[in-house]
């Protein structure tokens, strides 16, 4: 099985340094990319390979990059931001390649930058990555003197800046244009779009903001073309590639593994994740971070990627499974993540700034016993006024995935707290 993902990242050990990195063809990409073909060329193989984002939205990539204007009268500078403001719930598949292997990440910006013709990349990091932002700002200090940054790049012609920013922790940041105002100094709220940041991003100017993982896949694909890499997915197909995936929550071995894009939930589970601890069983799992509806029992022989996962009515999102047993209580797990999505707000639009702390506090009064069977109705109302075409961003109809999945799945488990006037998991 390969894994060019994670091939070079031993736990324990630190990151391969720069002479390291070139010594096991590091940096190959960037070579290739700027002395044998165009931009136009990389983005095509890019769109080709079928390279989808690893952020959460599993959009084509290279498409992405298309969007962005091309030529020598387009507004300069032009901008590309790694998105490494990694705060979903559950999530921790970019931080092992931002500790494991920075180099990747810098290699594959580069790749990126000479895509779209950037002169200017950020990576823009979550605050709490203390190791990664370490590891990094060597990385991109090495990657100067050795000529893959700067200017006129291996006497190409082409020059690049980077820098590293690091956030003040705000999981707004993970939606694009909020990270975008965080990274000029403003408050981190969306922006409205039109315009898109392809074409009016940072700045004003045109920018493209990718998650990290899908950048740590660039050099891959540069080196071995887009067959191979459509060619590691058990798919073949739209969802390519290999993917990070993570499991959290009562079971054996919780973990992150570089696996071929549709491995199904039960693999993840029993053969990797070492299925359930001793007196615990399954009873769903969120298959991509906080912000996705629960699969259960039924599902567990669903593939995990984009296509399979929706179909089912779930979101794939980051691909990091959060577990949820039989000895936790299920309003007790959701109103937990209501409580972090309403303090995440920004508090731009009236109904994410006062629905989501009514939904938690609903929640919490059925938690402890004082709940009503007409709050039951409350719930569901939000979930619709709260979803998709109510809210300016993704953040509110995010955190009501969980919870309206919740109530079809677990209704009884909600009721049974109104009827017994209390949380039947505690004693």
């Amino acid at each position: 099985m390969e894994k060019p993902l994670t091939q070079h990242i031993v736990p324990g050990r630190p990151p391969l340094s720069l002479k390291e990195y070139e010594q096991v063809g590091g940096y190959q990409s960037v070579r290739k990319v700027l002395k044998e073909m165009t931009p136009a060329e990389v983005q095509t193989l890019v769109k080709d390979s079928n390279l989808r984002g690893r952020g959460g939205a599993g959009f084509n990539t290279g498409l992405k990059w298309s969007f962005v204007p091309m030529g020598d009268d387009v507004p300069r500078p032009k901008y590309l931001v790694a998105n490494a403001d990694e705060m979903e719930p559950g999530t921790f598949k970019d931080r092992l390649l931002l500790e494991g292997n920075p180099h990747q990440l810098i290699e594959g910006m580069i790749v990126a930058s000479y895509a779209i013709q950037a002169d200017i990349s950020y990576v823009f990091l979550r605050f709490a990555y203390k190791l990664a932002a370490q590891e990094i700002t060597k990385a991109i200090n090495e990657a100067y003197e050795a000529g893959y940054l700067g200017k006129n790049i291996l006497g190409s012609g082409y020059s690049l800046e980077m820098h590293l920013h690091t956030g003040v922790g705000r999981y707004m940041c993970g939606e694009e244009t909020a990270l975008l105002n965080a990274l000029e100094g403003k408050r981190a709220n969306p922006r409205a779009k039109p315009p898109f940041p392809q074409v009016s991003g940072l700045y004003g100017k045109p920018t493209i903001v990718n998650n990290v993982e899908t950048l740590c896949c660039l050099p891959h694909i540069v080196n071995n073309g887009a067959e191979w890499f459509k060619g590691l997915s058990r798919n073949k197909s739209e969802d390519a590639g290999t993917k990070l995936y993570g499991v959290s929550g009562k079971v054996n071995k919780p973990g992150c593994w570089e696996l071929p894009m549709g491995v199904t939930v039960r693999e993840l589970l029993e053969e990797y994740a070492g299925g359930m601890k001793n007196g615990y069983k399954f009873r769903g799992a969120l298959p991509g971070g906080a912000s996705t509806d629960f699969l259960v029992e039924e599902h567990l022989d669903v593939k995990m990627d984009y296509n399979s996962v929706a179909a089912v009515g779930s979101r794939m999102g980051t691909g990091t499974m959060i577990v949820l047993d039989d000895q936790t209580c299920p309003v007790g797990f959701v109103q937990n993540l209501q409580h972090f999505f309403a303090q995440e707000s920004c508090g731009f639009c009236t109904p994410c700034r006062e629905g989501l702390p009514w939904v938690e506090k609903v929640l919490g009064s059925i938690d402890n016993g004082t709940g009503k069977q007409t709050d039951l109705n409350i719930l569901d109302f939000h979930t619709k006024y709260l979803g998709p075409g109510n809210t300016f961003c993704a953040l509110a109809p995010g955190a009501m995935e969980p919870l309206q999945s919740a109530l079809k799945y677990f209704r009884e488990d909600f009721e049974r707290h109104i009827h017994e006037q209390r949380c039947p998991w505690r004693s």
